[in-house]
């Protein structure tokens, strides 16, 4: 190459490379935090909910690697890292963070009250994170996955219409959820109905290992009916959920529509692809310049009732008539 045209090239691509350098300090940061999902499967490829998440990003002009950085953390099912990892997120000052569940929402608020905050939670002002659902006013928007606390009473009454008379049911969660109101209300309505409800807990939610645990222990005291928690663990272990309540011949109500796909007998659950997409949109307008204060708290109010008779002849089941009407979708 002649000298003169070296010098051309040179100057062609100083430029160039400023402006990929300048590009790179314009990109937006977005963590993303669950408590028991892995990070590796946060992402398109990996779980499901997560690809639908990042393709509406996607749609609405946000691409991972051009123009946005995406860190992911998970609790892997330890409670007690909450926390811990809550400063560790907002010592990296992303421009939006991402929680699932209104406890891991509650410590990033310990931490911090300016960085905007787009959460995955149960009853929001049941826990203290806004007061108000179409002004939230602070640093925190996102999307409640329960209508009301009643939805677990109406899960009891589902699960009672499908089974019979319940003598002994147990509601498969951690012991720190079984105080959130919807299981108060589970509680409540069990009262009413004279059916003995109580917890069987997961300590540590973590792997197949401790779902065995309590599934063993379950058929072994005869429990006849199993309302499985609505909690993100639950979100995580969906599929084996479903095939333990098979394998282990318990009638269950389940909060992911996944887990009667796997083999449990009825889920009452809301449409999460609807609520992916609801997210997205959410964490796009704060990258495009929105706040949380002024963006209303979307509250879930359609829920969805799925029940596989193909699960209920294999328990002996004679589901009623009527409530297979009321069914928005049957597994045979």
């Amino acid at each position: 190459m002649k000298r003169r045209d070296f010098l051309f090239a040179v100057a062609f691509v100083v430029p160039t490379s400023h402006a990929m350098a300048e590009q790179r300090s314009t990109l937006k940061r977005v963590a993303m935090v669950h408590p028991a999902t892995k990070p590796g499967d946060m992402r398109i490829g990996g779980d499901p909910n997560y690809a639908i998440l990042f393709e509406e990003m996607q749609r609405l002009g946000y691409v991972e690697g051009v123009n946005m950085i995406v860190d992911r953390y998970s609790a892997e099912g330890q409670f007690d890292r909450y926390g811990e990892l809550a400063r560790d997120i907002v010592a990296t000052r992303p421009d939006v963070i991402f929680p699932i569940t209104s406890p891991l929402t509650l410590a990033l608020l310990s931490e911090t009250r300016t960085i905007p905050i787009v959460a995955w939670t149960s009853d929001p002002i049941a826990a203290g994170i806004v007061s108000n659902l179409a002004r939230p006013g602070g640093n925190v928007t996102g999307l409640s996955s329960e209508a009301s606390s009643e939805m677990g009473s109406k899960s009891i009454q589902l699960l009672s219409e499908a089974v019979g008379k319940l003598s002994n049911t147990r509601v498969l969660a951690t012991p720190l959820s079984w105080q959130f109101p919807i299981y108060q209300s589970a509680r409540e309505a069990a009262e009413k109905m004279n059916i003995p409800l109580r917890l069987q807990p997961l300590q540590s939610p973590t792997n197949e290992t401790e779902y065995r645990r309590a599934f063993e222990t379950m058929q072994r005291e005869q429990v006849d009916g199993v309302m499985v928690s609505f909690g993100a663990e639950s979100y995580t272990y969906r599929a084996l959920l479903g095939r333990l309540a098979q394998q282990y011949r318990l009638p269950s109500i389940c909060a992911y529509t996944d887990s009667v796909e796997a083999g449990a007998l009825m889920s009452y659950a809301f449409d999460l692809k609807a609520g992916d997409r609801r997210i997205a949109a959410q964490i796009v307008e704060i990258l495009n310049g929105g706040k949380p204060a002024e963006m209303p708290f979307f509250q879930e109010i359609r829920w969805e009732l799925v029940i596989n008779l193909k699960a209920a002849k294999e328990l002996g089941l004679e589901i009623p008539a009527g409530l297979v009407a009321q069914a928005d979708r049957v597994i045979e």
